[in-house]
């Protein structure tokens, strides 16, 4: 178990310490060549990074989501890789520690919260994407085993994983018939593909994850037969929480250096950005920076509150994504000519940015949640003022 720092405020300022001394210095060229930081992964193991919401007797942190999710915008203004590392496994650590039986808690969670090991979560299909209920994956109780037969995809950690979480069909179509299984990386016929190759987030692994005969043992079923889906969609809610703060953090990251940049490129005898049009760009963009982190940050206090947040976890994966667009291609525009080469990461964070909009669910998807729940308020209120 890591000797973690107990409290927030020990433990972020020894993260901007790596993040400045270890993590940002090594991005520009792991992301060229396509590299896993997996001793990073371990380094922040050490801290306790990869259990910070999670009880501390099972090894976890016991930080709120709040400041946790502090931590992930901080580790995304250094590295998205990192910071989406750090959030991928935290998801992948929901199912056992939110619907886990005690003796699963208690076997399970210690290593993996402990930081030697890495997870990963696989829902989506090559045909089941923002319809992850149609998933085909079929897994058939044989004795003491599950046996599992489908492929995976887009699975992040793919191939570098100690354990994957399946979401498998064991009954009829539909979100019903949908359970959660654990599987180690060894288990037989689980193998991962090679990596998909991508515009940005290059130093994260992305494939899918191949199923024939695979055996699980019957143990590893998580939560009760049939509520898989439910079980996923929880774990999302939280997710999208943590795909807005890694945009929160890769628009500032954006901010400064184009900020750094209008201060100090001269034209026409004074700073670029002295002059209304380059002002404005940056004035902006922080603005709509810090409404996403104060969007974000309120639905985890939500979060930490016990109230339900899928509504307002959509909102905030939607309008953090969206802004990191915005400030990631405004960034590259203040840079001119340099901003679009590898002099400067900017470039780097615009091919990022356009995934974030696009994993934990489309933000065309996010939209569709936000307005369905919106109407279902409104019935609500109805049928009281009907009473």
């Amino acid at each position: 178990m890591p000797m973690t720092p107990a409290v927030p405020g020990e433990l972020l300022p020894r993260l901007r310490e790596l993040v400045a001394r270890e993590i940002r210095p090594r991005a520009d060229e792991d992301e060229a060549h396509s590299r896993f930081p997996r001793d990073l992964c371990r380094s922040l193991g050490s801290l306790g990074v990869l259990g910070l919401p999670y009880p501390q007797e099972f090894g976890g942190s016991g930080w709120c989501f709040e400041d946790y999710l502090r931590a992930i915008e901080l580790l995304a203004g250094g590295w998205l890789t990192i910071a989406e590392t750090v959030a991928v496994h935290t998801l992948a650590c929901f199912p056992v520690a939110t619907y886990g039986d005690s003796a699963q808690r208690k076997e399970l969670l210690p290593a993996m919260l402990g930081g030697d090991l890495l997870g990963s979560y696989c829902l989506s299909e090559p045909g089941a994407g923002s319809d992850a209920a149609s998933l085909t994956t079929r897994a058939v109780l044989d004795s003491e085993h599950f046996v599992v037969d489908g492929t995976k995809a887009w699975i992040t950690h793919a191939g570098h994983a100690d354990f994957y979480n399946l979401f498998v069909r064991t009954g009829a179509e539909g979100p019903g018939g949908i359970s959660c299984l654990l599987a180690d990386k060894d288990t037989p016929g689980l193998s991962p593909d090679r990596p998909e190759k991508k515009m940005g987030l290059t130093g994260s692994p992305v494939a899918q994850v191949h199923l024939s005969e695979a055996r699980v043992p019957r143990a590893r079923l998580v939560g009760e037969l049939g509520k898989g889906f439910s079980i996923a969609m929880s774990a999302l809610d939280r997710g999208r929480l943590g795909i807005a703060a890694c945009a929160v953090g890769l628009s500032q990251a954006a901010l400064d250096v184009a900020t750094d940049y209008a201060m100090t490129r001269r034209q026409f005898g004074r700073p670029v950005g002295e002059f209304q049009g380059v002002a404005f760009m940056l004035a902006d963009m922080a603005t709509a920076i810090e409404a996403g982190r104060a969007l974000y940050r309120s639905a985890a206090r939500r979060l930490d509150a016990g109230e339900d947040i899928t509504k307002e976890a959509a909102m905030a994966k939607l309008f953090c994504t969206d802004t990191a667009m915005r400030v990631t291609t405004d960034a590259v525009q203040i840079l001119g000519a340099v901003g679009y080469t590898d002099r400067y990461p900017v470039e780097r964070y615009m091919r990022e940015a356009k995934v974030l909009q696009i994993f934990e669910g489309t933000n065309q998807i996010q939209r569709l949640v936000i307005s369905r729940r919106l109407a279902a308020q409104r019935r609500d209120a109805a049928a009281d003022e009907n009473r």
